[in-house]
C-alpha cells in the first residue's frame, strides 16, 4: 500500500519551547525539535521520562502547558487522515465485541466520503494490511479472542490501512514474538524508503543498527541526534546514571553500570 501525500514544508514535525505538566508536576520542559519529512526517528529514554506524553501531544490527545507543536504544517490532531498511530498494547481490548476486520477498518474513518460508509477499496486495503502483519486468517474473529501479541498486530494493521504520511508508534513490538519483531521493522523500513515519516518509541537499541536515521533521547528535556549513532555521554544525560553500550555482533545493548 502506497501512502498519498500533500504539499508541506520540509519538516514533518516542528516543536518549539514545549512544556507539559501533570498536576503541576513537570514532565516535559522547554522541548524543541524539528523532524524532516521522510525521517525515521527513534525516541529513547527511561520510563516516566516523557516519551509517551510527547507523542500524545503530537497526536493532539494532550495540550502542552506552554510552547507549540505542528505536525505536517498544522496543529496536532487536525489531520487524522494523514496520521497513523500504534499505541502500547491494550489489555482492555477483550471487552469490545468487534471483529479483527472491523477493527482495522476503523483506520479508514478519516478517509470516508460524504456518504460515510466503507467502500470496496477500504475493505481491500484492510485485507492487505492484515496480510502485511500476518493476521489475514483471523479477520473474522472477535478481537477479544486474540492473544496480546495478536491484538498488537491488529493495531499495527489499523495504523497501516490509513496509508499515513506520518506514523507514530509507542513500543509497537513490546507484546509480539521475536520473529514478527524483525519482520515488522523491515516493513517500517520499506514504508520509510517510500517516503513515510516514522517516529517510534522503543527501548530496543537493536533497532538503531539498521533501520532508524535519527535519535531523540527524552527525560523531561530532549536531546536530538540527526543520525542513528548515540554516544555514552548522550545516554548518561538522559538516564542520569552511568551507561555503557556493548555489542554482540551488530546488536547494541544498553547496560547500566553500578551506581
Amino acid at each position: 500500500m502506497r501512502p498519498r501525500y500533500i504539499q508541506m514544508n520540509e519538516n514533518a514535525i516542528e516543536i518549539q519551547n514545549l512544556s507539559f505538566a501533570y498536576n503541576h508536576h513537570p514532565v516535559l520542559e522547554e522541548v524543541s525539535m524539528q523532524v524532516k519529512k521522510g525521517e525515521f526517528l527513534a525516541v529513547l529514554g527511561p520510563n516516566g521520562g516523557g516519551k509517551t506524553t510527547l507523542m500524545r501531544i503530537l497526536l493532539g490527545i494532550l495540550k502542552p502547558s506552554r510552547g507549540q507543536a505542528r505536525v505536517l504544517g498544522s496543529p496536532p490532531g487536525t489531520l487524522p487522515h494523514l496520521v497513523g498511530y500504534v499505541p502500547q498494547s491494550q489489555s482492555k481490548a477483550d471487552k469490545f465485541p468487534i471483529t479483527v476486520r472491523d477493527t482495522v477498518l476503523l483506520g479508514r474513518l478519516g478517509h470516508l466520503g460524504r456518504w460515510r460508509h466503507f467502500t470496496d477499496r477500504d475493505s481491500e486495503l484492510a485485507r492487505q494490511a492484515l496480510e502485511q502483519v500476518g493476521m489475514q486468517d483471523c479477520a473474522g474473529r472477535n478481537i477479544g479472542s486474540l492473544s496480546g501479541g495478536q491484538r498488537q498486530r491488529v493495531l499495527i494493521a489499523r495504523a497501516l490501512v490509513a496509508q499515513p504520511q506520518i506514523l507514530f508508534l509507542d513500543e509497537p513490538t513490546a507484546a509480539v514474538d521475536q520473529a514478527f519483531h524483525t519482520r515488522f521493522y523491515d516493513l517500517l523500513k520499506g514504508l520509510n524508503d517510500r517516503g513515510t515519516t516514522i517516529l517510534v518509541i522503543s527501548h530496543d537499541l537493536s533497532v538503531l543498527s539498521s533501520h532508524v536515521k535519527a535519535v531523540a533521547c527524552v527525560n523531561r528535556s530532549l536531546y536530538y541526534h540527526d543520525s542513528a549513532e548515540i554516544s555514552q555521554e548522550m545516554l548518561e544525560k538522559v538516564y542520569h546514571c552511568p551507561v555503557e553500550l556493548i555489542a554482540h555482533g551488530d546488536v547494541p545493548h544498553r547496560v547500566l553500570r553500578h551506581h
